[in-house]
């Protein structure tokens, strides 16, 4: 079945505005023709959000916190109201987060899930049989069972400060297998956990708020992503990681809201708090949120930006609502003002 769009397509890599007609055959972008029109609407790629804990939709907006308090296993808030929360409960919180996800434009995310194979299989049951939504689940051990690993994507763990290190050696080397991805929160506290991060060769990291100036050539030369979560490294009082010092030194970085008891899955927050404190750079950022974050989870080929042979994950807004009209920075204005009620429609 083929399908002919126009409007302002957000196109390429570089994610160029140009005016034309975007034909979608099978799902798949088929042909892109730059053309002049007269349409009202802006084509763009649906967003990636790179890091996620949305088992934490059971508890949001608790009390502030200090960070350890709220999410350092086992014995963190979040842990405690985990492990009282039933599996139905759990289950249908996590459901209305991904239902939330498509409806702000995501179209692929990464989920660090607590619980090893019952916490997987969970998220599994929650997504159902949903195609608007890709999942990229990492599991993480439950008394050291390791089954979850047949099931998801990776693993994903916490600091390494907070496991034994023998412990976290065998779980690197049980992930690596099974040709999983392995990956971990580091210097999000202070930077004591960063040098034993890069040392367990992870496929990306998160957060890095604390990263120095050798942290970075560091996660240069290892060629090692970086996941930032700005808005909720703010709330937490970590402070704000260095996006563009890694930029600068070639790091590929990539943006997720993180957990949900702080933070809404809408990235349009996320990319404009990155665009207003950090980057100052409307095309870097939102590569950050589409390109970066495919690139990371390694399906650029399919997503993250609108290209011929991508599968069309897109996005339409429009330029006539109260808050879009009289734009001229199509980009910039999707970028630092565009808001979920934009969204007219979604592929």
């Amino acid at each position: 079945m083929e399908q002919t769009l126009q409007g302002t397509i957000i196109f390429g890599d570089d994610f160029e505005p140009i005016d034309g007609i975007l034909t979608i055959e099978d799902g798949i972008i088929k042909d892109i023709e730059e053309r002049k029109i007269t349409a009202d609407t802006i084509i763009a790629p649906c967003f990636v959000n790179a890091h996620t804990h949305i088992g934490d939709s059971v508890i949001k907006d608790p009390p502030y916190l200090p960070l350890e308090e709220l999410v350092r296993p086992p014995d963190g808030l979040k842990h405690r109201i985990l492990a009282q929360t039933s599996y139905q409960d759990l289950v249908s919180s996590m459901r209305a987060t991904m239902q939330d996800m498509i409806k702000t434009g995501t179209c692929a995310f990464a989920d660090f899930r607590e619980g090893g194979l019952e916490g997987v299989k969970a998220l599994r049951d929650a997504l159902g049989s949903e195609n608007k939504l890709k999942a990229h689940i990492f599991g993480r051990p439950s008394d050291k069972d390791m089954s979850y690993l047949d099931s998801c994507d990776g693993t994903g763990l916490s600091s390494t400060n907070d496991l034994d290190a023998g412990l976290i050696e065998v779980i690197v080397r049980k992930t690596k297998e099974k040709k999983k991805k392995f990956a971990l929160h580091a210097g999000e506290k202070d930077p004591s956990d960063i040098p034993a991060a890069l040392e367990l060769g992870a496929d990306f990291l998160i957060h890095l708020t604390h990263a120095g100036k050798k942290d970075i050539m560091a996660l240069s030369d290892a060629n090692m992503p970086v996941v930032v979560c700005l808005r909720s490294n703010l709330l937490t009082g970590s402070g704000l990681p260095p996006v563009r010092k890694m930029l600068e030194e070639g790091i590929l970085v990539a943006a997720g809201t993180d957990n949900v008891m702080l933070n809404s899955v809408n990235m349009f927050s996320e990319m404009e708090f990155l665009a207003k404190t950090n980057i100052y750079d409307d095309r870097q950022v939102f590569m950050l949120c589409t390109l970066n974050g495919a690139k990371v989870l390694g399906i650029e080929k399919e997503s993250g930006s609108i290209k011929k042979g991508k599968k069309a994950r897109l996005m339409f807004l429009t330029k006539k609502s109260n808050n879009m009209q009289g734009i001229r920075n199509t980009l910039g204005s999707i970028v630092r003002r565009a808001r979920p009620d934009d969204i007219i429609g979604l592929i």
